[in-house]
């Protein structure tokens, strides 16, 4: 059995499809799993436990004829036995008919003629939970399992020797990233939290909890914040920038807790099983996290951007 599954979107997009393509593995050991991912997103697959080979393509790029051409051709010298996409768009169903790949699965919509199946969009559910309905294209209704991640093992001694530089592989660690983005800031989207808010939150942490050290997660992007909250906060705050999604996910791994806004690092939180507060602006909480114990959601009130979360609130949920 060999499938292709065409997944636009960031790293969350990535993770949240993780369960259905496990799933798939689950049902065909032997059988081999491709994707098709925008650059931005091809690390997520790092740590992904099913993925045979990741091919990239810039869905939302200005592409000519003959990119999509080159696209379609790479596509039809595999034979792939089946393909599934996120798209409910005439131009994605006509782009799996061009494939010529027998078994073609996308959700109901506009290009339901160029499928061989097309499975109800449910958005009213976690979108792991949605991703993985696609499997009833193939007459599959495995029991959904979660997002898990594998963290390769060079990965888990960069994020051991990181504690140690840090100082903080004994004591424990609060995880903090956030949310900055320059793709986020473009885009209008509203998923970043206020500097001066972040300070008072990390501020509030460090007072009541005195042993248990606050660390920064620092990306390529991050620059700005992590400036700004060392200035802000009166007490020294640890940095670490991992250098790959899978060194990322080894230190999310190990912390006691993840605080974050609405972004890949939060996915890979669920994935690691980490405990996990994450912040939203006026995005459902319920249709981007599991219902879990560990895991804490908190939304800005009455649809109001993710800024008018309180840092008091924060501090309040954290220590009820």
């Amino acid at each position: 059995m060999r499938v292709l599954a065409l997944v636009p979107g960031g790293i969350g997009d990535q993770l949240l499809m993780f369960p259905t393509l496990d799933s798939l593995k689950q049902i065909y050991p032997q059988g081999l799993i491709d994707v098709v991912v925008e650059p931005r997103s091809q690390g997520a697959y790092r740590i992904s436990q099913s993925v045979n080979k990741v091919w990239n393509f810039d869905f939302k790029g200005i592409n000519s004829l003959a990119d999509w051409g080159n696209l379609i051709g790479t596509i039809r010298d595999q034979e792939y036995d089946a393909v599934f996409s996120l798209g409910q768009r005439w131009s994605v169903g006509f782009l799996l008919w061009l494939t010529g790949i027998p078994n073609r699965i996308s959700y109901a919509g506009q290009g339901d003629i160029f499928l061989t199946r097309a499975i109800p969009l449910n958005r009213d559910q976690y979108a792991a939970k949605m991703y993985h309905d696609l499997l009833q294209g193939l007459d599959l209704n495995p029991e959904f399992s979660g997002i898990k991640v594998s963290i390769p093992k060079k990965d888990l001694d960069w994020a051991e020797a990181e504690q140690i530089r840090l100082n903080i592989k004994e004591s424990g660690y609060i995880l903090i990233h956030g949310g900055s983005s320059a793709l986020a800031k473009q885009k209008g989207i509203d998923k970043i939290y206020p500097a001066t808010s972040w300070a008072k939150v990390i501020e509030s942490l460090q007072t009541r909890l005195v042993n248990l050290p606050v660390v920064l997660i620092a990306g390529p992007e991050d620059g700005d914040l992590v400036k700004e909250l060392q200035e802000q906060v009166s007490k020294p705050l640890l940095v670490t920038s991992p250098p790959d999604i899978g060194k990322l996910a080894g230190i999310i791994g190990a912390a006691n807790l993840l605080l974050c806004t609405d972004s890949g690092p939060m996915h890979i939180g669920v994935g690691v099983g980490t405990n996990l507060v994450a912040l939203f602006g006026p995005t459902d909480p319920e249709k981007l996290l599991p219902q879990e114990k560990r895991i804490i959601a908190i939304k800005s009130p009455a649809g109001q951007p993710i800024s008018a979360i309180a840092p008091e609130d924060i501090i309040a949920r954290l220590f009820p």
